[in-house]
């Protein structure tokens, strides 16, 4: 009986921590829209010049921004958001810590921590009012590669808990 409510407890642990991270997901979301002018007419821009285009130096078509230079507000809010979602994933770590969370839940975190602050980073040196076609493309590839990286982080977690 005793373990069942300690099942619980630990469920209902996890519950809490999902609804605040849930509540600060949506808060940085309405910070974002609220600091950036015009975020809502700039994303739909963005969209909007979206086309069929060649990936450089191939014959290759995939969709993506037919000028990728003139979307520097959009990526500045991903980034901010990536930056600030970072931060706020180590906060949420440390509570699992306080929380006793399973060592998975801990692992997924960390490599939660690594995809946004990579991701963060990734904007930042890669997409400016300097992007082309090919820093565009350049971009998901290392996106791709740091998907790798966090899969590998958490793997490692585990396997070294195990």
């Amino acid at each position: 009986m005793g373990e069942s409510s300690n099942l619980f407890s630990s469920k209902h642990k996890e519950g809490l921590l999902s609804a605040v991270s849930a509540g600060w997901f949506l808060i940085l979301i309405g910070l974002i829209f609220a600091i950036t002018p015009n975020l809502f007419g700039s994303i739909l821009n963005f969209f909007q010049d979206f086309g069929i285009v060649t990936v450089p130096h191939t014959d290759i078509p995939l969709p993506a921004p037919k000028t990728p230079n003139i979307h520097t507000v959009v990526y500045s809010a991903v980034g901010l958001f990536s930056l600030i979602w970072g931060i706020l994933e180590i906060v949420f770590l440390l509570l699992k810590f306080i929380a006793r969370s399973p060592v998975d839940k801990k692992a997924e975190n960390v490599s939660n921590i690594v995809f946004w602050l990579g991701t963060s980073y990734l904007i930042s040196a890669t997409l400016t009012e300097t992007t082309t076609r090919t820093t565009w493309f350049l971009f998901w590839t290392e996106i791709l590669m740091l998907i790798g990286v966090t899969l590998i982080v958490r793997a490692l977690i585990l396997a070294i808990r195990r």
